[in-house]
């Protein structure tokens, strides 16, 4: 049998550590949604987890079908590692503040920061990856437009890549 650090490597180093990612603050960040999500405390977020956590934010009928998936999404039993893990993956995946930033600029010809709800809305339910009505309503919910009905393309682009508003 090989020794415990190669067989590790010969898996795939499936946490080729995770906890370097991430600052102590995100990490403490993560680990305080992963405590609220894990409901019955058992040091895994599983379908009821999930649940309970989507019903304690006012979203009671949630469909069988769509917490497996969730949980699909994860190697095996979602532990915090798992679970800060599958955070990383995700974010990986995400471009650079600059890049999105430059995307919104591109509609935001006068400079000034931010956007018109309505035209962002149809750009993108009508080009490339298209949003669906629930995607937009999604976006609009964590980040309304102002009374003017503008959207503040920076704050969003700042959060999408932080994961924090500014102060």
């Amino acid at each position: 049998m090989a020794p415990r650090r190669a067989r590790k490597k010969a898996e795939g180093g499936a946490s080729s550590n995770v906890f370097s990612m991430f600052d102590q603050s995100q990490i403490q960040e993560f680990k305080e949604a992963f405590t609220i999500m894990d409901q019955n405390r058992d040091g895994f977020i599983d379908k009821e987890d999930l649940r309970d956590t989507f019903a304690a934010l006012g979203r009671i009928n949630v469909k069988n079908e769509e917490l497996e998936a969730m949980v699909k999404e994860a190697p095996g039993p979602i532990n915090f590692t798992v679970f800060l893990t599958m955070f990383g993956e995700k974010l990986k995946g995400t471009d650079p503040e600059e890049t999105i930033l430059h995307a919104f600029k591109v509609f935001d010809t006068e400079g000034k920061g931010f956007v018109k709800a309505d035209f962002i809305k149809e750009k993108l339910m009508t080009q490339a990856d298209r949003f669906s009505e629930e995607e937009v309503k999604q976006m609009f919910a964590a980040f309304p437009p102002d009374v003017c009905g503008n959207l503040d393309y920076r704050n969003l682009c700042y959060v999408i890549t932080h994961g924090e508003e500014k102060d």
